[in-house]
């Protein structure tokens, strides 16, 4: 396809970063994302394979440097390694990087293939390194699979970012224990405010931890120093003196990060979301299966709002109908 303008949204932010959810299926069940008894979309209502290549495609002749594939679980979907090989093909040629978010479950299985295919490095969702609140958090994951995934991702080259949703009452007093286990084994560590979207079977305040206070207590036992470091998301981040590793801050409720926001979410539908925290979306199925992609993209582009609208009160509705497990959080 012909080459197409920069993609900058109407509040001159320049797009740089897409994130795919490919599937929104997961293996497991986190409290703060999901209910237990979840709904998933039927199979045939996700995009094929060479639909969401071709999407990435366009988006890479637009100016996006980086891709990062989500869910739900992405390994749980049978040909994710197929996309990320024919996404890869752009590196060196207008894409910078492509990398993945993961639970973890599947990826000593994957990481070999993960490094072939050129993935440098992802993200591994680890809220607990105590098996019975891992098991309690996610309603029945196996602590030990998450492990021996991590090892793998190493052992294969793949660098490792841990990320750690913070939560009251749950995994706050692991903390400081987990910062200091991930630098012994060479990992950033992302810290993450719980982010109301969908519902849960639980209320939201409950667990709800601001990271203002977190950070405040790290301070007290790690030398922490800011670094202007930045990977296309939303993380602050401070590297951890005596260590090499960078400790990065996700606070979309206590201290909003929208001003710079470069990024736009296609879920595995096909809706192509501007903003986290907002349920209008525009539809990718429909432009691809007609002749409108770049049209779709635009008027999207458009809609982007300025920030999003998150808020965690008593009584107080989800930001958006659907789940974290849709776009990837």
């Amino acid at each position: 396809m012909a080459a197409a303008p920069a993609l900058i949204d109407a509040h001159g932010r320049t797009i740089e970063y897409l994130r795919i959810s490919v599937t929104d299926r997961c293996d497991l069940r986190c409290r703060y994302c999901m209910s237990e008894h979840m709904r998933f979309l039927p199979r045939d209502a996700l995009l094929r394979l060479d639909e969401l290549a071709l999407v990435a495609d366009r988006f890479v002749a637009r100016g996006v440097r980086k891709i990062r594939l989500t869910g739900g679980e992405p390994l749980v979907r049978g040909d994710t390694m197929e996309l990320v090989r024919r996404i890869a093909r752009h590196l060196g040629a207008g894409l910078d990087e492509i990398t993945l978010t993961t639970n973890g479950t599947r990826l000593a299985e994957h990481a070999e293939a993960l490094r072939e295919a050129g993935m440098r490095r992802i993200n591994v969702s680890l809220d607990s390194r105590d098996p019975a609140v891992f098991r309690h958090i996610t309603r029945h994951g196996d602590l030990s699979k998450v492990l021996a995934g991590i090892a793998a991702a190493q052992a294969a080259g793949l660098a490792v970012k841990l990320n750690m949703v913070a939560l009251k009452g749950l995994n706050e007093d692991e903390i400081p224990a987990m910062l200091d286990w991930a630098a012994a084994r060479g990992m950033d560590l992302t810290l993450i405010e719980t982010m109301p979207l969908g519902e849960v079977d639980e209320d939201r305040v409950d667990r709800f931890l601001p990271l203002t206070g977190v950070l405040a207590a790290l301070r007290a036992r790690f030398e922490l120093i800011p670094d202007t470091h930045r990977t296309g998301g939303p993380a602050r981040y401070w590297r951890v003196a005596g260590t090499g590793m960078r400790l990065g801050l996700i606070t979309p409720l206590s201290a909003n990060f929208c001003d710079g926001c470069n990024r736009v979410r296609l879920a595995s539908d096909g809706k192509l979301y501007m903003c986290l925290g907002h349920d209008e979306g525009v539809d990718i199925k429909a432009a691809l299966r007609g002749d409108g992609l770049d049209e779709a993209i635009d008027a999207a582009l458009r809609r982007k709002p300025a920030r999003h609208d998150f808020r965690i009160a008593a009584g107080a509705a989800p930001a958006t109908r659907r789940h974290m497990s849709v776009t990837g959080g």
